[in-house]
C-alpha cells in the first residue's frame, strides 16, 4: 500500500513538471477589440500587457481591434487607456490548454475631468474616400482674398495653366459643381476666376463615371475627373461680386463683371468680360474656336501667352440653380460669347516622294469672327417611389466668318509654283440636343431598370469664296516655260446630321457581392450633304456638275450584351462584358444608281479588374473594345478642287475602325504625408485603321490626297506622376512624364508606308512656401518629338524643346504685393528660319490693396518685358509623308493698369 502511494505520488509530480515545462514553451495571442459608447471601434488606444514574463503595449488599428504574440507568461494584466477617456485595468487568466485568448470587448468611457482650457485642433489636409480625394481648405495657408484659381494652385497635385486649364495628378478637370449642384454648366474657369477661396470650406476631386453608370451602379467606363466645391456654411446665403477695369499700352483693355447670389441651395449668377489680353471669365465653348488649341501639361511654367494671334474676347452668361418643390431641381443658364482672331505666321510643308521632295512655303494672315450663344437646362426630379428622371435639353447657334490670305511657293525638283489664295467664307451652325435618363426604384437593393436617350441635331451651312491665281516656272528642259492658272470658286454647302442614341438596361443582384446587367443600346447617325460649285468666269451660269454632290450617309449600331460585376469588399472589384455589335455603314448619291454599303458584326469583350494591396496602394488592368466611324471628310463622294495644289478625294467604300485597348494603372496615395505616385501603361491596335493615301507626279506640284482601311496600326503609351514634400512641408516636389510611341501608316504614291514616332516628355516641379508672406515655383520640361519614315527612303527627324521658368510673390507689407515670373525656352533639330528662336519671357507686377477688408486693388503690371513672346507660336506635325512646321504671332509686350473692386452682402 505505501508503495501505491509513492507511485501516485511520483505521478502527479511529473504531470504538473510537464505542465510547467509546457507552459514555458508554449506560446500565446491575445486579441481583441476596444470601442467607444456607441460600439464603434476606437483607433489608436493604447494597450498594455504584463505578466511574469512579458511587458508589450501596442494601439488598435482603425476598426478598434489590437494583437499581442508570443505572450509566455501567465496570470495577464492588460491596460486600456485613451486620450479623454478613463482608463480601464483587466486580468486575464491562462490554461495550459488554451494558446489563443480572445479577450471580451472592452468599452471606454469618456473622462469627465478633462480640463477644458486645453484644446488641441488639428485639420487633416487630405482624405482619401475611394472615388473621391478631399481637400479641407482650413488646413492650407492662401493669399488673403485671393481667387479659388489662385488656391488650386497651391493644393498638392494640381496643376494650373495660364489660360486656366486644370490638371490634378496629370488628368484634366473636365467639370466642376457648387455644393454637389452644376456651377454655370459644369464651366470650370467660371468657379475658379469668380469664387473667392475663404469661402470654400473644401474641394472635392470625383471620379465621375458618368449619369448612366453611377444610375445603374455597374462601373463600367474609365472616370473623368471631376470637382466639387463645398462652400464655408456661413457662405451658404451671400451675394458678391467684382468688378474689374484696366488700360494699358498698345491699346490693351480689359473690363469685367460678375455677380453671384447664393441663398443656402438657389444660386443666380451674372458674368461678363470683354478684353483683348487674352482673358476670359469663362471657357470660349466654339467648335471651331479660331487662334484656340490644345494644351497639355508640357506648358506648366511657359509664361508665354499661349494664344496665336492677336485677340479679342466678349463674353456674358446668366446661370441658375433653383429647388423647385421638395424633390425637384432645375439648372440652366445662357451664354453669348464673341471672338475676334488676327493671326499673321508663315509655313513649311515638306512632302516626301522617291526621288523628289516637295516643298510648299506659304506666308498667310488669317482673319476670324466668332459668335456663339449658348442656352441649356437641366430638370432633376425624384419622384415619391424613388424613381428619378432627369432632362437636360441644349441649344446653340454658332456664326463663323473666315478671311484668309496666303502668299504660297512650291517647289518639286525644277517646277517651281508662286501664287497668292484668298478664301472668304461664312458659316452657320444651328444645333439641338436633348438627353434624358429615367432609373426606376426596386425595394431590392441593387436591383434597376435605367433607360437613357440622347437626341441631336445640327446643321452646318457654309459659303465658301475661294480664289486662286499661280504663275508655274519649268525648268526641266532647255528653256523655262511659264504658264499660268487662275480659278474662282463660289461654294455653297449645307451638312444635316441628325443622330439618336438610346439605351435600356436592367440591372439584378447575382449572389453575394454580385450585379447582372443586361443591356441593349441603339446608335444611328444621318449625315445629308449638298455642295454645288459655281464658276463666275463660266459661261452658262457656271455651275460644275463634276465638283457638286447631293448624298446621304448613314450609320448604325445595335449592342446586345451582359456585364458583370462583382465587389466583395473595398479592396476588389472586376467588371466583365460580352457584346454582339452588328454595324452598318451605307452611303447613296442622289441620282446615281451605286450604292455604298459596308456591314460587320463585332464581337467586343471588356474587362476591368481593380485591386487595392492596402487602403494607399491599388491597381487597375483594362481591356476595351469600340467603334470608331469615320467622318464625313474621310467618305465625301465628290473631288474638292477649291485648293488646286492640294486636291482632296474622299472615299465612300471606307469601313468603321475597331480599337482594341489594353491599359494598367498602378497608383499609390498617402495622404497624411501629402504623397502620390501614379503610372499608366497602355497598348492600342486597330484594324481597318483609316490612312492618308497621298500621290504626286515626278514632274508636278499638284498633291491629291484620298482615305483608305489598313492594318498594322498600334501606339503605347506610358505616363507617371509624383508628387510628394520634401524635407518640410514648406517644400513640394513635383515629377511627371510621358513617353508615348506610335506605329502611324500611309499610303504614299500605292506604296504602304510606316511612319515611327516617338514622343518623350518630362516636367519638373519644385514648390517652396516658406510662409504666408513668400512663395515660388520652379519648372523644367523637356520635349523631344522624334520621327522615323520608312518610305519614300529611310529618314529620321528630332525636334527637342527645353523650358526653364521660376515665378515668386512676396508681401511687402499688409497692403503691398510683389511678383515676377520668368521663362526661358529652346528650340532645336527645327527648320531654322522657322523656329530658330529661344524666348524669354519676363512678367512682373505690382499690388496695392485698400478699403475696408481690402475690397479694392489696384494693379500695375508689365508682359512680356523683352518683348519675345510676339513670333513664338511654333506648331510642328509629322503625317504620312509630310513634315510641317510654322510659327505665328503672338501677343507681345504691354503694361496695363488696373483697378479691381470686390463686392459682398451677407444677409442679416
Amino acid at each position: 500500500m505505501r508503495n501505491y502511494l509513492i507511485s501516485i505520488a511520483v505521478l502527479l509530480l511529473t504531470l504538473l513538471n510537464l505542465q510547467d515545462a509546457n507552459a514555458q514553451v508554449d506560446l500565446k495571442s491575445v486579441e481583441g477589440v476596444v470601442t467607444d459608447t456607441s460600439g464603434m471601434g476606437l483607433k489608436g488606444a493604447s494597450v498594455r500587457l504584463v505578466s511574469q514574463l512579458d511587458t508589450m503595449t501596442t494601439t488598435t488599428n482603425e476598426n478598434g481591434f489590437y494583437t499581442f504574440s508570443n505572450v509566455k507568461g501567465k496570470n495577464i494584466n492588460l491596460s486600456f487607456s485613451m486620450l479623454g477617456y478613463q482608463i480601464i485595468n483587466k486580468s486575464i487568466s491562462t490554461s495550459f490548454l488554451i494558446n489563443n485568448i480572445f479577450v471580451p470587448k472592452i468599452t471606454l468611457y469618456p473622462q469627465t475631468t478633462l480640463i477644458p482650457e486645453v484644446r488641441i485642433t488639428k485639420i487633416i489636409p487630405v482624405v482619401d474616400r475611394g472615388d473621391t480625394i478631399q481637400f479641407n481648405m482650413g488646413a492650407f495657408t492662401f493669399p488673403t482674398h485671393s481667387l479659388l484659381e489662385e488656391a488650386i494652385k497651391q493644393l498638392p497635385g494640381f496643376q494650373v495653366l495660364r489660360d486656366g486649364t486644370t490638371y490634378y495628378n496629370g488628368q484634366l478637370i473636365r467639370g466642376v459643381r457648387v455644393d454637389g449642384k452644376k456651377f454655370f454648366g459644369g464651366d470650370l474657369l467660371t468657379a475658379t476666376r469668380n469664387l473667392p477661396s475663404e469661402f470654400v470650406k473644401q474641394i472635392e476631386v470625383i471620379n465621375d463615371y458618368g449619369e448612366l453608370n453611377m444610375a445603374k451602379g455597374i462601373k463600367t467606363s474609365d472616370p473623368e475627373k471631376i470637382i466639387n466645391i463645398v462652400l464655408q456654411p456661413d457662405k451658404k446665403r451671400i451675394t458678391f461680386g467684382q468688378g474689374t477695369i484696366g488700360i494699358g499700352t498698345s491699346d490693351r483693355f480689359i473690363g469685367s463683371l460678375g455677380i453671384n447670389k447664393f441663398n443656402d441651395g438657389q444660386e443666380m449668377s451674372i458674368v461678363g468680360s470683354i478684353n483683348n489680353t487674352n482673358t476670359s471669365l469663362f471657357l470660349f465653348g466654339s467648335p471651331d474656336g479660331a487662334g484656340s488649341r490644345n494644351t497639355d501639361l508640357s506648358e506648366i511654367g511657359d509664361f508665354s501667352d499661349p494664344n496665336d494671334g492677336l485677340n479679342k474676347l466678349g463674353s456674358i452668361g446668366i446661370s441658375f440653380t433653383d429647388n423647385i418643390g421638395k424633390n425637384m431641381t432645375l439648372n440652366g443658364g445662357y451664354t453669348y460669347q464673341s471672338k475676334y482672331n488676327l493671326t499673321k505666321g508663315n509655313s513649311l510643308l515638306t512632302s516626301s516622294y522617291t526621288g523628289y521632295k516637295i516643298h510648299r512655303r506659304e506666308e498667310y494672315e488669317n482673319k476670324s469672327y466668332d459668335n456663339l450663344h449658348t442656352l441649356n437646362l437641366e430638370l432633376n426630379a425624384k419622384f415619391k417611389n424613388n424613381d428619378v428622371l432627369k432632362i437636360n435639353p441644349k441649344l446653340s447657334y454658332n456664326r463663323e466668318h473666315f478671311y484668309n490670305q496666303r502668299i504660297t511657293d512650291i517647289t518639286n525638283r525644277r517646277i517651281f509654283d508662286e501664287g497668292l489664295r484668298q478664301d472668304t467664307s461664312i458659316n452657320s451652325k444651328p444645333s439641338a440636343d436633348i438627353s434624358m435618363l429615367y432609373s426606376k426604384h426596386f425595394n431590392k437593393p441593387g436591383r434597376k431598370l435605367v433607360a437613357d436617350l440622347k437626341l441631336n441635331y445640327q446643321s452646318i451651312s457654309k459659303k465658301d469664296e475661294v480664289s486662286e491665281y499661280y504663275q508655274s516656272f519649268d525648268s526641266t528642259g532647255t528653256e523655262p516655260i511659264i504658264t499660268s492658272f487662275s480659278q474662282k470658286q463660289f461654294v455653297d454647302a449645307r451638312n444635316d446630321v441628325a443622330g439618336i442614341k438610346a439605351a435600356v438596361s436592367y440591372v439584378e443582384p447575382f449572389y453575394e457581392h454580385s450585379l447582372l446587367e443586361i443591356m441593349h443600346d441603339m446608335d444611328i447617325n444621318n449625315i445629308e450633304a449638298v455642295r454645288t460649285v459655281r464658276d463666275p468666269n463660266f459661261f452658262g451660269g457656271g455651275f460644275i456638275d463634276s465638283l457638286a454632290v447631293n448624298y446621304a450617309y448613314q450609320f448604325k449600331s445595335f449592342k446586345t450584351g451582359l456585364n458583370y460585376q462583382y465587389e466583395p469588399n473595398k479592396k476588389f472589384r472586376v467588371n466583365m462584358g460580352f457584346t454582339v455589335q452588328p454595324v452598318t455603314l451605307s452611303g447613296r448619291v442622289k441620282g446615281d444608281t451605286a450604292v455604298y454599303d459596308y456591314n460587320n458584326v463585332n464581337l467586343v469583350p471588356s474587362t476591368t479588374v481593380r485591386y487595392k494591396f492596402s487602403h494607399d496602394l491599388e491597381i487597375k488592368l483594362a481591356y476595351l473594345g469600340r467603334n470608331i466611324q469615320p467622318t464625313f471628310l474621310h467618305i465625301s463622294p465628290v473631288r474638292d478642287n477649291s485648293n488646286s495644289r492640294n486636291i482632296i478625294v474622299g472615299n465612300p467604300s471606307l469601313k468603321a475602325e475597331f480599337s482594341n485597348q489594353f491599359s494598367t494603372t498602378l497608383r499609390k496615395f498617402l495622404p497624411t504625408r501629402g504623397q502620390y505616385f501614379q503610372t499608366d501603361f497602355a497598348y492600342t491596335f486597330i484594324a481597318n485603321k483609316i490612312v492618308s493615301s497621298k500621290k504626286a507626279l515626278f514632274n508636278e506640284t499638284i498633291q491629291e490626297t484620298t482615305f483608305e482601311n489598313t492594318d498594322g496600326y498600334y501606339d503605347i503609351k506610358w505616363y507617371y506622376e509624383f508628387n510628394s514634400p520634401v524635407f518640410t512641408d514648406q517644400l513640394n516636389l513635383g515629377l511627371s512624364g510621358n513617353v508615348d510611341y506610335y506605329n502611324n501608316l500611309s499610303y504614299v504614291n500605292g506604296f504602304k508606308s510606316t511612319t515611327k514616332q516617338v514622343l518623350f516628355n518630362q516636367n519638373l516641379q519644385v514648390r517652396y512656401l516658406p510662409s504666408e508672406y513668400f512663395e515660388s515655383v520652379f519648372n523644367s520640361n523637356y520635349f523631344l518629338n522624334r520621327a522615323t519614315y520608312e518610305l519614300p527612303y529611310t529618314n529620321k527627324i528630332a525636334a527637342h524643346s527645353f523650358l526653364l521658368s521660376l515665378a515668386g510673390r512676396g508681401y511687402l507689407s499688409d497692403n503691398f504685393v510683389i511678383g515676377a515670373e520668368m521663362s526661358q525656352k529652346f528650340y532645336d533639330g527645327y527648320v531654322s528660319e522657322l523656329s530658330d528662336v529661344n524666348p524669354t519671357i519676363i512678367n512682373t507686377y505690382i499690388e496695392y490693396s485698400f478699403l475696408k477688408n481690402k475690397s479694392a486693388l489696384i494693379r500695375l503690371q508689365c508682359n512680356d518685358i523683352m518683348d519675345q513672346n510676339k513670333d513664338v507660336g511654333v506648331l510642328t506635325s509629322y503625317v504620312g509623308n509630310d513634315v510641317f512646321e510654322s510659327r505665328n504671332n503672338r501677343l507681345g509686350r504691354y503694361f496695363m493698369l488696373t483697378f479691381n473692386l470686390r463686392l459682398q452682402n451677407y444677409p442679416k
